[in-house]
């Protein structure tokens, strides 16, 4: 519990940080994918690898797979559905085939038909969440934390010797 608590705050402080939203809006979106993909799967270690490799804020990816666990739940059914679609699709049959005679591709589990569709609909929800959060992050910079900083309470706690020593802290051991 202290684990997810201490996720969260980092993430708040990350929020009211002066670093790149694009790292941020990426970090929760490929938590989408994370959330949809089965927890020990091929995909999961390709979501890893990106994450790992480029610029991608870990705690902000990890925080929104967390959360986006719970809502896949929601998309099971539908998920369903539009995996059955694709997977009974007589064109891709073939494609289906050759895929599951290839080795660590039968891994992934696509042929399972809510792994499937969970994975269609995070892909199709991909840019759509990317651009969503990033709105949100310089949104939520732009009004909630200005407005913060500009108030009475922050100005005058920012004069206290608790924040100096704070700030001094957060400068040797982040």
């Amino acid at each position: 519990m202290t684990t997810l608590l201490k996720q969260i705050f980092n993430f708040l402080k990350l929020l009211n940080s002066e670093n790149g939203t694009n790292q941020l809006a990426w970090g929760l979106s490929l938590g989408l994918i994370l959330g949809f993909a089965p927890v020990l799967s091929i995909q999961t270690l390709l979501v890893f690898f990106v994450i790992f490799i480029f610029r991608v804020q870990i705690g902000a990816a990890f925080i929104s797979a967390f959360f986006f666990k719970f809502v896949a739940f929601l998309f099971d059914q539908p998920a369903h559905h539009l995996g059955k679609l694709v997977l009974e699709m007589p064109t891709l049959r073939p494609l289906f085939t050759e895929m599951y005679n290839l080795p660590f591709v039968p891994m992934t589990r696509f042929n399972n038909t809510i792994v499937m569709g969970s994975m269609l609909v995070s892909f199709l929800l991909l840019p759509f969440a990317y651009f969503g959060f990033k709105a949100a992050i310089i949104k939520y910079r732009a009004t909630v934390v200005a407005r913060f900083k500009g108030t009475k309470f922050w100005k005058a706690f920012t004069a206290t010797r608790f924040y100096n020593w704070y700030l001094k802290y957060d400068e040797f051991y982040g």
